[in-house]
């Protein structure tokens, strides 16, 4: 049986798509009447969810709700029908810890992204400088097992919370640097080794 959810995220003025634009430029969450777009944000998802479909909240490099601090923000200010989007590997690039968030917000998880982090790129970038295309184009992800971020510790902590729906490997790569196919295989067998040893059956 599928299950499905609506995935959100905010992007207003975001720069995530604008490689003109640096990091540091990113509009910020405490800017806003976060009480008001609570607020907003919880009567759009409880009307998602009465139409079957749950929302998840997706945070992002170069939105409003990029760092560990602003989903704890934006968690804080909305009601239980906004799920979370757990993508490591943004968490990651934001300075944030994907274990902390688990276990602060994993009864809220209701979809993971994951994908993995080159710790050399990671350490090179230069927000007031670099767009978040540049640092794509520049390598900074890469699929789990192929960077610095340790899987296993989050797997099991998922697995702690009950969490029992979808994990994505993602990975925005250029295919002509980094094999589609090879990389796609070395995900998932990093990925279904550390979802097994947190004791979790794969259905694929």
């Amino acid at each position: 049986m599928w299950r499905v959810c609506d995935c959100y995220g905010e992007t207003y003025e975001t720069v995530q798509n604008r490689q003109e634009r640096p990091l540091s430029s990113r509009p910020k969450l405490e800017d806003f009447d976060v009480a008001a777009y609570g607020r907003r944000l919880t009567m759009l998802a409880e009307h998602c969810a009465a139409e079957g479909v749950p929302l998840s909240f997706h945070h992002h490099m170069g939105t409003a709700v990029e760092t560990e601090a602003e989903l704890d923000l934006l968690m804080s200010h909305t009601g239980a029908a906004v799920n979370l989007l757990l993508d490591t590997g943004h968490l990651v690039f934001a300075g944030g810890d994907n274990l902390q968030v688990v276990k602060n917000h994993g009864h809220r998880i209701n979809h993971v992204h994951t994908k993995d982090i080159r710790e050399n790129i990671l350490a090179a970038v230069n927000k007031d400088k670099q767009s978040f295309l540049d640092c794509v184009l520049d390598g900074i992800f890469t699929v789990p097992g192929d960077g610095s971020i340790a899987y296993d510790p989050i797997m099991a902590a998922l697995y702690e919370t009950g969490y029992e729906g979808w994990v994505i490997i993602e990975a925005e790569q250029d295919p002509a640097k980094a094999n589609p196919l090879v990389y796609a295989r070395m995900g998932y067998n990093a990925l279904e080794a550390s979802l097994t040893k947190a004791g979790y059956r794969i259905d694929a």
